[in-house]
């Protein structure tokens, strides 16, 4: 019965970690009370806008550790859907420089879907790095994904990989 009991607990541990991924680069101690900025997410998934719905989630969840970031100035909305999201990446960068901001968040997404399939599990893959905008160094970078229960939205996914992701910087 004992051993059922631990092969058990073996098997949900298994599951419930068996479902996200992440890497982490430990970095340098970073100061929350910095002037941050947001730059895009540059969009490598299938969906439409993924980036941005992801630079939304990842403010918010920057605000729970107490960091109010700065968001880069957004184009009118149809050149949004025309530029490329390296090159809003590379403006936003400039308007980082001008503002004279110490750090800035930018990044990927490399998924964002639901899975095809009969439960149709939402699966999102996302990558960050905080640059010095001065310099163009990157001081921290991570990557995580995530593929989420039947059930699970979308969005609620993408905010458990940010939330991890976030939850690794270093903040003094």
């Amino acid at each position: 019965m004992q051993i059922i009991r631990c092969l058990t607990l073996v098997v949900i541990a298994a599951l419930a970690t068996g479902c996200s991924s992440f890497t982490r680069e430990s970095g340098q101690t970073l100061p929350r009370d910095a002037s941050w900025g947001v730059a895009p997410l540059v969009n490598y998934a299938q969906a439409p806008q993924a980036g941005e719905r992801a630079e939304q989630i990842l403010i918010s969840i920057l605000a729970e550790q107490g960091v109010r970031p700065l968001m880069y100035p957004q184009p009118p909305r149809q050149d949004l859907l025309l530029q490329d999201d390296r090159e809003r990446q590379i403006q936003a960068l400039d308007w980082a420089r001008q503002q004279r901001l110490a750090y800035v968040i930018t990044g990927s997404v490399e998924e964002w879907q639901y899975k095809n399939g009969l439960d149709g599990e939402p699966a999102v893959g996302v990558s960050l790095q905080v640059l010095e905008p001065a310099t163009g160094r990157v001081v921290w970078s991570s990557s995580g994904a995530r593929a989420g229960w039947s059930r699970e939205s979308l969005a609620g996914a993408a905010q458990k990989v940010l939330r991890e992701l976030v939850g690794n910087l270093d903040f003094e």
